[in-house]
């Protein structure tokens, strides 16, 4: 399915969700990953304290590959199949839920067969995308330009989205991206930025230095462009019961981190 691993959070919910498993088919699946010389078959081991072993082992080790029924794949993978096996079609299910949420981040859905049963996973966004890889590398250029402000906002967001708490989800994609136009502005051109009141005073600088490109729509003076749209987008919080929510908030999550990376890069990279 993909040659990167799942992210931590998705890979601790799908094992969370293994726990349902009864001691023969723990053991089994144990066996199929090839880990009975560190995790015991004695029924004297709880599924839950065997889950705690494997959960360890797969969050070091997500990119062991295996050979599997199914080909060649990543620890982390065979163990996000093993979950999926025993997904069900139930919103009030917590562990369940928690595991949606996960892939919905890594860009993948549960889907289920006509009958409602046996659960597969398919790409909810375009493969050259990568989000994993891309919230890594957010991460690290955050890291490396020490814009320490903008990285508590995206962790917020991102913790906010694992809770399930879409409307704080929502409002800290909208700071973060604020803060990091800022830390951008105070980056390139310290001084004129001090200067400048608000942060879309800010942007406006990044546009009249050439950072924001005018010809690509990035910034124009009538507003209507891809920045202002984009924060426009963000600062509504609308009242959207059930899983429209989580949709939105989703893919507010997805662009939000594909631009933090584009502008990102510009600066690191010149790109």
């Amino acid at each position: 399915m993909r040659s990167a691993p799942f992210t931590r959070p998705t890979l601790v919910a799908a094992v969370e969700l293994l726990e349902q498993h009864s001691q023969a088919r723990f053991n089994q699946m144990v066996l199929r990953l090839g880990l009975e010389d560190e995790i015991s078959s004695s029924t004297s081991l709880s599924v839950a304290n065997k889950c705690a072993l494997l959960g360890r082992i797969v969050v070091q080790r997500a990119e062991t590959v295996l050979d599997t029924l199914e080909g060649s794949m990543t620890l982390g993978e065979a163990v996000i199949r093993q979950a999926a096996q025993l997904a069900q079609q139930d919103p009030t299910h917590a562990l369940q839920t928690a595991f949606a949420r996960g892939l919905a981040r890594d860009g993948y859905v549960l889907t289920w067969d006509d009958y409602g049963r046996n659960a597969s996973i398919r790409a909810a966004l375009p493969g050259e995308i990568q989000l994993p890889q891309t919230d890594d590398e957010v991460h690290q250029l955050l890291k490396s330009f020490s814009f320490t402000i903008p990285l508590g906002h995206l962790d917020q967001a991102v913790e906010a989205h694992t809770r399930g708490d879409w409307a704080a989800c929502n409002s800290q994609l909208r700071t973060f991206l604020e803060s990091l136009f800022d830390d951008i502005a105070r980056n390139v051109r310290p001084q004129e930025a001090a200067g400048r009141p608000s942060s879309e005073n800010r942007r406006a600088l990044l546009a009249d230095i050439g950072f924001l490109a005018v010809d690509r729509n990035e910034w124009t003076q009538d507003g209507k462009n891809y920045v202002n749209g984009l924060f426009k987008m963000l600062h509504t919080e609308g009242s959207h019961p059930g899983l429209s929510d989580e949709d939105h908030s989703t893919f507010r999550l997805h662009v939000v981190l594909v631009t933090a990376r584009t502008f990102l890069r510009r600066l690191a990279y010149g790109q």
